[in-house]
Formats: structure tokens, C-alpha cells, sequence
């Protein structure tokens, strides 16, 4: 610990209370670890604020003291975004004693929820206002609000209402020298210059730190039809979608899932089993929804559309969930391929996007381009299709020992599939934000006005360093006290 994170500490236990600076390193220790398991880091406190004005304070007396801060949320970053550096030069904010919703107003459907309030608990509060938040996620129960706006997560439901940006329509933050941006009222119109509410949606902390977030709802539904889809090709689920899409306007997730990954799912999850009789190459998992009482039953039309496309030959075979629970149950098998493949072995796992149009191709090209670069490896993608969204995943070889494969295969494995999804005129990053993991892959391969731009905003807004150092933004250390 350094002189200065000490004198900050003791300061802020004087003026917050120790309720509000944790040091005990029993308490830390589970907050040092990323998602993961892959990026571990050092802190000698945990601030843990409950109102914005203590954020303010916070933020303002440890720019004084130089020490940068870690803001942290439900810790389920998945690019080490919110993992403190492990040279224990900086404290992590904690924002999840920040937990109340504000306000919902029903009638303009609109939430304030706090930074700390959990996914899951935004979607149950909403509820009974007999509304819905739009986004969700295979970490609702622990990801928050504040970190969801932060990363600009996206999850299943970016086809219908896009990624949090689309969602978020006012924000409160801490500015890196402790004052106050209050941009919370919702308005229509408003030219007053740059959209400062966007510039921190997405900025992982590195600008400020959101405090709470006004939200857009949407009504409840009244009615739901979850079907599941075998067909030959990600080029064929692909022409469903524009056929669906030119037809209705009530689809809201489209997820293509090859069968290897659906095999992985029933092999490690207990009670797991595929929905569909026979094999199919590839598997499409497709929800639609009504919320109007009197609107057509998204089962009947989604009945009508697939029995067309089965006509046609586009489709192979289809069941529509027969109850919510078995609905539900196609929802976990998509949402289980991650740990599925954590536990097969180790893998590279990339969160790329890709032009939609492309994106069939892309699955299919680039995984047969890994696997002839990388002799024994086992490629594959699966994601959301109808935004471009890959999760591109190249599987080790059998028995080998991970940490040497990480360690030396890896490091290689990652810029090339990067490569491709650049060739491809993708991004690197779709939805899990940039963290510590793809720093430098993103200086390697973006433009010089890009991390131009970028880096004059870090520094115009932040020049101390002291948001969330070592994420997004590659910058030469500023220099701390001693």
C-alpha cells in the first residue's frame, strides 16, 4: 500500500465510515478475480459508496491523492474489464450498495434504477408496473445495471431493441474530478452540442463512473411462441430470418447453434436433451412475442411461417414449445453452451460481430481456416444472427495440458481469427466491451483516427488517469505519489 492509498483511506473512513472503505483482505479477495478466472489483481480497499454524493466525494479526494479507482459492479466482465491492475496501484469502487430503483413511470415507460441494481431484480420491478426492460442476459442474476450500460451490453433481444445504447436514455455519472454530470431527464429533443449521455454508455469506466441510468421499458407481453429449428446451413437460417422478418414484425431473438455445441449441452448438462428428433447440422432458436391482448398469437404465426419454410425445403424439422417450461428449457440449452465448453476443455473464446449478410459465410470459412492453421484444434461459432453477433470459439486438442496451450497457442490463435473478423469488415468486440483482454489487439488493429480520438477523449476528460487505468485506452502510465 502506497502513502497516498493510505492517507485516502484513512481520509475517507473519517469523513464515510468504515461501512464504506472495506480493508479486510477476506472481504477483497473474491472482488480480485475476473469472471473468468484469467486476469487477477491487487487492492488494498474496496470503496463501497451508498449514494451518488459519496461517489462524488470518493472520486474527488482520491483524484487529489493520484490513486486511481476500479469501478466494479457485478464482476462479470468477461474481458477483465473491472479487475483491478495486479501491481495494487489502484482501490476498487464498488458501486453495488447502489441498488434502488429510483422511479418507474408505467405511463412514459421509463425506469431510474441505480448502478448496483441487478438485472434480474430491474425485470421483476418492471413487471408489476406490467412492463419489461427490454435486455437480458445469461447473467441477469448478478450483472448490473451500471456495468451493462457501461460495456453497452447487448444479449438475445439486440434483433428487436439493440444494445443498451438503443435503451438508455438519460445518465448520472462522477466525473474523474468529482463532479457531477446529472443527465437523467429523458428528452426527445435536445441539441445542446455532444450526446454526453452516449460518450460514457460503452466508455467501461474510463471517463467516469455511472452512478444511475434512465431506462427505456417497453409493454409487457402478453403472449410469447418459442420454437426450435434443424436446418442445413447458417445460410438457410439466415434466409428464415428475412423471410420471418419481411412477414412479422414480432420476432425478438433469432440464435443459431451448431449441433456440436448442442451435443456439448447434453453431454454436460444433467436432464439435457435435444428438441428435435434426428440430426441436423445446425439448430436455430427462435422467440416472438405479442403484447397487445388482442393481437395475433405469435405461436400461430410463427406456425404459419415455419410450416411455409418446411414446404419450401429451407427448414428440416421444428417443434414450438408446448409450455413455458419446456420454452424455458430451449432457453437453457442456448444459454448452457459456454459452460458446456468451459468444461470440455480449454478454449479461446472470442466476441466478435460481423456484417449480417456475411455471417454465415464467416462461420463456416473461418472456422475451417482455424483448424487448417492450427492442426487438432476444433472450431466453431454459434450467436445471434440476427445482428451479427459470433461467438467464435477454437477448442484445444485433446489432452493437453491448458496452461502450456494458453500459454503458447493461444497468443497466435487470437490475432488470427482477429484477422479474419477485420477481413471480414467485423469488429473484435460485439458486446463484452474491450477490458484489459483485447487492449492491445485493438491498438494493433484499428485506425490511427480511431485511437486518436480516443485517447484525446480519455485524457481531455481523465488527465490523471485515474478511471479504471489499464482498460479500453492503452496511454504511457501517468506517474503516481509515491
Amino acid at each position: 500500500m502506497t502513502a497516498a492509498q493510505t492517507s485516502l483511506i484513512e481520509t475517507l473512513k473519517d469523513r464515510l465510515g468504515s461501512k464504506v472503505v472495506i480493508t479486510d483482505g477476506n472481504d477483497i479477495a473474491p472482488w480480485l478475480v475476473d469472471w473468468r478466472g484469467r486476469y487477477h489483481g491487487a487492492a488494498a480497499a474496496i470503496l463501497a459508496p451508498a449514494t451518488t454524493a459519496d461517489v462524488a466525494m470518493i472520486v474527488a479526494a482520491a483524484a487529489e491523492a493520484g490513486v486511481p479507482l476500479v469501478p466494479q459492479g457485478g464482476n462479470t466482465s468477461m474481458v477483465g474489464g473491472a479487475t483491478p491492475p495486479s501491481d495494487g496501484s489502484a482501490l476498487i469502487l464498488s458501486l453495488r450498495r447502489m441498488n434502488r430503483i429510483r422511479h418507474i413511470d408505467a405511463g412514459a415507460n421509463l425506469a431510474v434504477a441505480e448502478a448496483g441494481v441487478i438485472l434480474a431484480d430491474l425485470h421483476d420491478a418492471v413487471h408489476e408496473q406490467h412492463r419489461r426492460f427490454p435486455l437480458t442476459l445469461g447473467a441477469r442474476g448478478s450483472a448490473t445495471i451500471g456495468g451493462l450500460a457501461s460495456t453497452n451490453a447487448g444479449g438475445t433481444q439486440v434483433l428487436r431493441f439493440g444494445t443498451m445504447r438503443a435503451l438508455v436514455a438519460g445518465v448520472e455519472a462522477v466525473l474523474p474530478d468529482g463532479s457531477v454530470y446529472d443527465g437523467l431527464t429523458a428528452l426527445k429533443k435536445d441539441n445542446r452540442g455532444y450526446d454526453l449521455t452516449q460518450l460514457l454508455v460503452g466508455a467501461e469506466g474510463t471517463l467516469g463512473v455511472i452512478t444511475a441510468v434512465t431506462l427505456r421499458l417497453v409493454a409487457d407481453v402478453s403472449a410469447r411462441a418459442v420454437a426450435w429449428v434443424g436446418v442445413a446451413s447458417p445460410a438457410d437460417a439466415l434466409a428464415l430470418l428475412r423471410r420471418m422478418e419481411a412477414a412479422t414484425d414480432c420476432i425478438e431473438s433469432f440464435e443459431i447453434v451448431p449441433d456440436h455445441s448442442l451435443q456439448l449441452v447434453i453431454d454436460h448438462v444433467p436432464g439435457a436433451r435435444a428438441p428435435l428428433t434426428g440430426q441436423h447440422p445446425w439448430h436455430v432458436l427462435i422467440e416472438a412475442v405479442a403484447t397487445a391482448a388482442d393481437a395475433e398469437s405469435p405461436a400461430a404465426i410463427v406456425e404459419r411461417l415455419l410450416t411455409g419454410a418446411i414446404g419450401d425445403g429451407l427448414v428440416a424439422d421444428a417443434v414450438i414449445a408446448a409450455s413455458e417450461a419446456q420454452a424455458d428449457a430451449f432457453w437453457r440449452l442456448r444459454d448452457s453452451i459456454s459452460a458446456a465448453e468451459r468444461a470440455s476443455g480449454p478454449a479461446v473464446q472470442h466476441d466478435i460481430s460481423v456484417p449480417v449478410a456475411g455471417m454465415p459465410g464467416f462461420m463456416i470459412a473461418a472456422a475451417r481456416a482455424v483448424e487448417a492453421r492450427f492442426p487438432g484444434t476444433s472450431a466453431g461459432a454459434f450467436g445471434h444472427l440476427g445482428d451479427g453477433n459470433v461467438h467464435f470459439h477454437v477448442r484445444a486438442p485433446k489432452d493437453v495440458d491448458a496452461e502450456t496451450w494458453y500459454a503458447e497457442q493461444a497468443v497466435l490463435i487470437t490475432p488470427y481469427v482477429n484477422d479474419l473478423v477485420v477481413a471480414a469488415g467485423g469488429s473484435i468486440s460485439a458486446e463484452h466491451g474491450i477490458g484489459q483482454m483485447k487492449l492491445h489487439e485493438l491498438e494493433r488493429l484499428s485506425s490511427p483516427a480511431r485511437l486518436g480520438m480516443l485517447r484525446a477523449i480519455k485524457l481531455a476528460l481523465d488527465p490523471g488517469q485515474i478511471m479504471n487505468p489499464g482498460k479500453l485506452v492503452a496511454l504511457a502510465p501517468a506517474r503516481r505519489a509515491p
